[in-house]
C-alpha cells in the first residue's frame, strides 16, 4: 500500500487535474446566451477601462468581473480563458475542501471521496463564470475559515474571514448576507465566551483593510459611491423583497422533501446538538455546539437561496460538504462506522443522481430535454467560438438557423460606423469586433436587472440612461433577439421611438427619431 504521504500527493494530483479539466469540457457544452456571455463581456470592458457603477448599471459580480479582466489581460481573450476562470474556482473549493478535512483529521480517503464529488457537482453545473457558483465557492470558504478560527484560533484566520466575505459580497449579495449574518452570530459568541480578544481584532483589522483599499480605488477611479448605494444595495433590496414571497406556502413536498438529501447530510450534526444542549451539562456555548450550529444554519441559509433564486438547480456541491462535516463530527461524538457508510452511500447516490440529472443534461442551462447531439461548431457563428457545441432554448431544432441569423445581424452591425449601442443576450458581439457595446446594464431584463416602472427606484435608473446616452452621444440602438427575458422595450424612457426591423433577429432604433 501507499504510505500516507504518497497517498496525499497522489490524492491532490489527480483532484487538481479532474477538476480544471472536467469543468474545461463541460464549459464546452451549450449555451444559455443571457448567462453564458454575461461575465465574458462585462470582463471584456472593464478591462478595457469602462467601470461597472460609472459607466453601466450592475446589480451584481462587480469581484467576478475583475477578476475575469485580469485573466483576459494575463492569458489573452477567448473562450478558454473564460471557461478556465470557473475552471481555477471549482480547483479551489475542491482542493480547498480536502486540505481542510486533513486538517480537522479525516480519513484521507473520505477526504477525497468528498472533494472528489464537490468537484463534479461545484461549477460543471454552469461551466462558465457565474456570480451563484462564485458566492457560494467564497461563502463556504468563509465558513472553513471561521471552523479553523474556532478549532485553532489562529487570528490569521480571523483576519481573513471578513475579507473572503466582502469579496463574496461583491460577487452576488445573497447567499453571502445570509452567511456574513450566521457567521459574525457565532463569532461573536466565540470572541465573548473565550474573551479572545486577539482574534476579535484580527477579525476587525482584516474587513478594515478590505474597506481602506475598497474607498482608494473607487476614489481613485471616480466611482460615485451613491451610484454603489442605489445599484448594488437599495434595488436589489426591493427584489428581495418580493422574491421572499417565493418562500411560501411553506409546504412539506417544497420545503423539505425536495432538499431531503440535504437535510440528511446535516441530520448527525442536528442529533449531536440537541443531544449535546439536553444534556446533563448545558454546553451551548462550547465551541464544537457553535461549529455545528453555525453549520446547520448555513445549510438551511443555501436551500433558502436556491428556492428564492430565478437560476437553476446549482447547490449539489454543498451535499459532500456537510457530510464532511458530519463525519468528523460523527468520529467525535459516536463512533460508529455504519455513520461514515451512510453518509458515503448519501453522496455516492446523490452526485450520480444530480451529475446525470442535472450536469450531463445541461440543465442549469435551460437544456433540459433538449437534444445536445442537435448541436453545431460554434465556429459557425464565429471563429472564436470554435470547439463549442453550440445548442440553446431558442433554437433546440435548428441551431444553424441562429448561426446564419446571428452572422447576417453581426454583418450589419459592423457596417455601421455611427456610435451604437448594442442592447443583446448575444454579449461576444461586441468583444469580439473589439469594441464596447455602450450597454447601459450588464444583462437586459426588466425588474430582475434594471427597475421597470412600478418600481421605486425607476426614476434613477431612468435618469442614468438618459445621462449616458447624452454624454456617450449615443446615435442608435442595434436589438439582437430574442431576450431570455421575452421583450426588452425603452417606451417607458424614450418616447415615441419606432423600430425598424432588419431582419427576424434584428431591430434599429435611430434616436434622433425620437421626440
Amino acid at each position: 500500500m501507499l504510505k500516507e504521504n504518497n497517498l496525499n500527493k497522489l490524492y491532490l494530483f489527480c483532484l487538481t487535474l479532474f477538476s480544471i479539466f472536467f469543468n474545461q469540457y463541460y464549459g464546452y457544452i451549450g449555451i444559455l446566451p443571457i448567462d453564458s456571455f454575461l461575465i465574458f463581456n462585462s470582463g471584456f470592458d472593464l478591462m478595457n477601462g469602462y467601470l461597472p457603477f460609472k459607466d453601466y448599471w450592475t446589480i451584481k459580480e462587480p469581484f467576478i468581473d475583475l477578476l475575469q479582466a485580469i485573466l483576459f489581460k494575463i492569458i489573452g481573450v477567448s473562450w478558454f480563458t473564460y471557461v478556465l476562470h470557473a475552471s481555477i474556482f471549482n480547483f479551489i473549493i475542491s482542493i480547498s475542501t480536502y486540505l481542510f478535512f486533513r486538517k480537522l483529521k479525516l480519513n484521507i480517503n473520505f477526504c477525497f471521496f468528498y472533494s472528489l464529488s464537490v468537484a463534479i457537482l461545484t461549477y460543471p453545473t454552469a461551466g462558465t463564470p457565474f456570480s451563484d457558483h462564485h458566492a457560494l465557492i467564497l461563502c463556504l470558504l468563509s465558513m472553513y475559515l471561521f471552523v479553523l478560527g474556532v478549532t485553532f484560533k489562529k487570528n490569521l484566520y480571523w483576519f481573513l474571514l471578513p475579507i473572503l466575505l466582502c469579496f463574496a459580497f461583491f460577487s452576488k449579495q445573497a447567499p453571502t448576507s445570509y452567511f456574513i449574518i450566521i457567521l459574525s452570530f457565532f463569532s461573536l459568541i466565540f470572541f465573548i465566551t473565550n474573551r479572545n480578544y486577539k482574534n476579535f481584532f484580527s477579525s476587525l483589522l482584516g474587513l478594515f483593510s478590505f474597506l481602506f483599499i475598497f474607498f482608494i480605488i473607487f476614489n481613485l477611479n471616480k466611482i460615485d459611491l451613491k451610484d454603489v448605494l442605489y445599484q448594488y444595495i437599495l434595488f436589489p433590496m426591493s427584489l428581495g423583497e418580493s422574491r421572499l414571497e417565493w418562500l411560501f406556502p411553506l409546504e412539506f413536498k417544497r420545503i423539505i422533501w425536495r432538499f431531503k438529501l440535504y437535510y440528511l447530510s446535516i441530520i448527525i450534526l442536528i442529533s449531536i446538538y440537541f443531544k449535546e444542549i439536553y444534556g446533563e451539562k448545558i454546553k451551548i456555548f462550547s465551541n464544537n455546539l457553535l461549529i455545528i450550529g453555525s453549520l446547520i444554519l448555513s445549510c438551511i441559509a443555501v436551500i433558502v437561496h436556491q428556492l428564492m433564486t430565478i437560476n437553476g438547480m446549482f447547490i449539489f456541491c454543498v451535499i459532500p460538504v456537510f457530510s464532511g462535516f458530519s463525519s468528523i463530527y460523527a468520529n467525535i461524538y459516536f463512533r460508529k462506522k455504519i455513520i461514515n457508510s451512510f453518509l458515503i452511500l448519501l453522496v455516492l447516490g446523490s452526485t450520480i443522481n444530480y451529475y446525470t440529472k442535472y450536469i450531463k443534461t445541461r440543465s442549469f442551462l435551460d437544456l433540459g430535454g433538449i437534444d445536445i447531439n442537435n448541436s453545431i461548431d460554434g465556429s459557425e457563428i464565429h471563429p472564436e467560438l470554435t470547439g463549442i457545441k453550440w445548442i440553446n432554448i431558442f433554437y433546440p431544432n435548428n441551431p444553424s438557423l441562429e448561426a446564419k441569423l446571428l452572422k447576417l445581424s453581426i454583418k450589419e452591425i459592423n457596417k455601421d460606423k455611427r456610435k451604437k449601442m448594442i442592447v443583446t443576450d448575444y454579449q461576444f458581439i461586441s468583444v469580439f469586433n473589439n469594441e464596447y457595446d455602450n450597454s447601459l446594464t450588464r444583462f437586459w431584463w426588466e425588474f430582475h436587472g434594471y427597475p421597470n416602472k412600478e418600481n421605486k427606484y425607476f426614476k434613477y435608473w431612468k435618469d442614468f440612461f438618459l445621462k449616458k446616452i447624452s454624454k456617450d452621444k449615443i446615435d442608435v440602438i442595434y436589438i439582437v433577439k430574442p431576450f431570455a427575458a421575452g421583450r426588452v422595450s425603452f417606451e417607458d424612457i424614450l418616447i415615441n421611438c419606432s423600430e425598424k426591423k432588419l431582419n427576424k433577429i434584428l431591430e434599429l432604433i435611430v434616436l434622433k427619431d425620437c421626440k
